[in-house]
């Protein structure tokens, strides 16, 4: 939101009263309180009639500094989002011309009855201020509304990136964002996932800890700083000190809840039937034998919307005229090897009997006079179950216990956007506007913890749509409705690395394309999404009118979804042993290039490729003639797919290849230990056992990796040695028949591993 009229003047409409000092310091526990009058207080006279802005300072974390801005103490009915604090060493001082707080390497000062100027500093370095006339209290005349307003400086080559799920440029400098879930689809400035979180090229991240609509103009409105508002009296948000991008993630995901680590089988192959197609126990199971038929692994089966009655979203029962035996269905497929996943949203329809019970009891949305709050978008009469009601959230997680209980494994958590916002009344009396974003936190952790309950911790897993600070904890979320277009496809991927640097560790989208409009996707659209979806964390076949099997398009695109299946199925003891790490220290599975090589110009906003956790470079290919354009940062690349060699100057490379409809660039880095198993034929196995050992020009040294369980726990280890011509290999937990491979420029040179240990000889 713009409140100012260029650079020296306000908008007409709005007052804007700032802090020009601070006034007054005191300690009080861990927290530094600011009194900041709106003027410069010279005499006792300027005392009078005279507005201010309350400060308080605090520290949850090491390296995190907390800022609540105040004007007015006005009550707040919530929610408020869950904030950690781990109640690090503080260092508060107020002396008479300067307070100031220090938590770790970070520092808040103030200078005391000067010019309000509020400055963050690590290191003793400059990271980030609030300078006299940035923050605001600000009304607008017009519609009565009082609004609090932030503004933080920017460095001259600053990028600011994250902001959740957002489909335009990937360095957010120069746009305007508002933190308001919308289902907007994948091609505007609307996001299913808005998270009011930004990361710093300058290693720091400020969270805005506000559930309600947050506006950001990034370098826009005043284009050297990130302002951020919001309406109300107050306004509170954290800086976070890495100094290392992975840090700033790490200390944000330990503020406002760690990543929790999905199943093993999760990372498999999904098939769903998509949406509005036909089908039936025959048809369901008739595609699952044909992936059998084709050799095509599979490790989950979907069934979207119409497993219901049509008009019945969601009745939460099977539709017995296509499903006369569920209990049944689920064990055929379960024997196949096969989990189940089933769709679901939060809302009720009319015609549902679900909808009597839940009116009844009184667990849906309210309007102010008692009436529930229905429309006719999306099923007639809708309805939407109050997760501010104990007694609904337990209501509704009753109902898919029961689904759980005889076979479905997980559930996929769609909308979560549209919640009303006007004439609403919720159970706990929470603020519609505070409850719009935050409705999906309650909506999908109540579904994730039904799972949990019923399958265990490690087994818990859904497949949401939308998400704001927090759903982290509650993976796998996925990009939204996209189209049937190269276009859709590249700002598929840019929405996901922004989602996934706003505290995200897996993410997923729908290979192919969701919308198909008069159109399916094309045999070699369909072929490269299906290239990039499964190497991707999560890969899901979905569409909405057209199956999504691979036999559909043509033989090759059935020979390329097994040959890119199986590739990651053989990637496994690698990608969980990433994806436990990444959990654990809050960083994405996917990651931009910017957060490996943060140091290399080249990549600070290059989202057309990607890091498939630290040592696997992916670039998707966006085009039918096969064209690729990647980067390479500085030293040597081995291809995953065909053993080349590429070696990038230190300064990196930029490079154009065409590449067949089978092929694309993956490429491992230099000194990369990487663990496969290409006899896999389901996600989740012995990682440690059976398996073929890649070394990728291994440097003079010592390089070592872990290998973690399909349960996440830590099970083996390899370590390798190099001086010169000699390589040694040692491992200890590594079982049954074991090859070493060694990549050396472009030749490989293959070793039994025996009695835990390998060695090469070059000379």
């Amino acid at each position: 939101m713009k409140f100012t009229n260029g650079y020296w003047m306000n908008r007409e409409e709005y007052q804007i009263d700032s802090p020009m000092e601070a006034y007054d310091a005191q300690k009080e526990g861990n927290n530094l309180k600011v009194f900041a009058p709106f003027k410069r207080v010279l005499s006792r006279g300027d005392q009078l009639n005279l507005g201010a802005t309350t400060i308080t300072l605090n520290s949850p974390i090491e390296n995190v500094i907390g800022v609540k801005l105040e004007h007015f103490d006005s009550e707040d009915h919530g929610p408020s989002f869950k904030i950690n604090n781990l109640n690090p060493k503080v260092d508060i001082q107020v002396k008479d011309k300067m307070a100031s707080l220090e938590s770790g390497d970070l520092k808040v000062s103030l200078p005391l009855k000067d010019d309000f100027l509020m400055k963050f500093t690590a290191d003793s370095h400059l990271i980030t201020e609030s300078v006299q006339k940035a923050q605001g209290v600000i009304y607008n005349r017009d519609k009565k509304q009082s609004f609090m307003r932030e503004q933080l400086s920017m460095d001259i080559e600053e990028k600011i990136y994250g902001l959740g799920e957002r489909f335009g440029n990937f360095v957010k400098n120069g746009q305007s964002i508002d933190t308001w879930n919308q289902d907007g689809g994948t091609g505007s400035e609307q996001a299913y996932k808005n998270i009011p979180f930004y990361l710093s090229s300058k290693g720091y991240g400020i969270f805005v800890d506000e559930p309600q609509r947050v506006s950001f103009e990034v370098a826009s409105e005043n284009v050297d700083r990130v302002q951020f508002s919001t309406e109300g009296q107050s306004l509170q948000y954290y800086v976070i000190y890495g100094p290392t991008p992975k840090e700033v993630l790490h200390r944000y995901t330990q503020l406002t809840g760690k990543i929790n680590l999905p199943p093993a089988w999760s990372f498999g192959l999904w098939l769903s039937t998509s949406f509005t197609t036909d089908y039936s126990e025959k048809t369901v199971l008739k595609f699952i034998d044909g992936m059998k038929k084709h050799n095509i692994p599979l490790d989950v089966f979907h069934f979207d919307c119409f497993w219901q009655k049509g008009f019945e979203w969601c009745t939460l029962a099977w539709d017995k005229e296509q499903f006369p035996d569920p209990e049944g269905l689920l064990r055929k497929i379960h024997e196949r090897g096969i989990k189940v996943c089933v769709w679901l949203n939060p809302y009720i329809a009319q015609k549902s009997p679900l909808f009597k019970e839940a009116k009844e009891k009184g667990y849906l949305i309210k309007r102010q006079n008692g009436d529930v709050w229905q429309w006719d978008l999306w099923q007639a009469g809708n309805g939407f179950v109050d997760f501010t009601n104990p007694a609904a959230k337990k209501w509704y997680q009753d109902k898919l216990k029961k689904l759980l209980d005889i076979g479905v494994d997980c559930f996929k958590t769609d909308f979560g956007e549209r919640i009303p916002v006007d004439d609403v009344k919720f159970y706990d009396g929470s603020n519609p506007q505070q409850e719009h974003n935050y409705y999906t936190l309650q909506y999908n952790q109540a579904v994730y913890d039904i799972i949990a309950e019923v399958k265990g911790k490690k087994e818990a897993v859904v497949f949401a749509r939308s998400a704001t600070a927090g759903s982290q904890s509650y993976p796998v979320h996925w990009g939204g409705d996209c189209l049937s277009n190269y276009n859709s496809m590249r700002d598929t991927l840019r929405g996901g690395l922004s989602f996934l640097v706003s505290g995200f560790g897996f993410w997923s989208h729908d290979i192919g394309e969701f919308e198909d409009g008069d159109d399916r996707p094309t045999p070699d659209l369909y072929k490269r999404w299906t290239q990039f979806g499964l190497l991707s964390s999560h890969s899901r076949y979905h569409g909405s009118n057209v199956y999504r099997v691979p036999w559909n398009f043509d033989q090759e695109a059935v020979e390329n979804t097994k040959r890119y299946v199986n590739l990651k199925l053989s990637l496994m003891p690698y990608l969980y042993t990433q994806a436990a790490y990444d959990a654990k220290f809050g960083n994405p599975l996917m990651r931009p290039m910017f957060l490996e090589f943060g140091d290399d110009p080249n990549v600070s906003d290059l989202a057309t490729q990607y890091m498939f956790g630290s040592q696997i470079l992916v670039a998707p290919i966006f085009n039918d003639q096969g064209k690729a354009h990647f980067y390479l940062p500085g030293g040597k690349w081995t291809s995953l797919l065909n053993n080349k060699v590429y070696q990038s100057p230190k300064s990196g490379e930029w490079l154009n290849e065409i590449f067949d409809e089978l092929s694309l660039p993956v490429l491992v880095r230099e000194n990369t230990i990487l663990v496969r198993n290409e006899k896999a034929i389901h996600a989740e196995y012995d990682y440690a056992k059976d398996v073929d050992i890649h070394l990728y020009q291994i440097k003079n040294g010592t390089v070592s990796t872990n290998i973690v369980s399909s349960k996440g726990l830590e099970t083996a280890s390899i370590r390798v040695q190099r001086d010169g011509q000699q390589i040694k290999v040692s491992t200890i937990g590594v079982k049954g028949k074991v090859k070493v491979y060694l990549h050396e420029n472009e030749k490989i040179i293959p070793k039994d591993l025996i009695d835990n240990q390998a060695l090469f000889n070059l000379e």
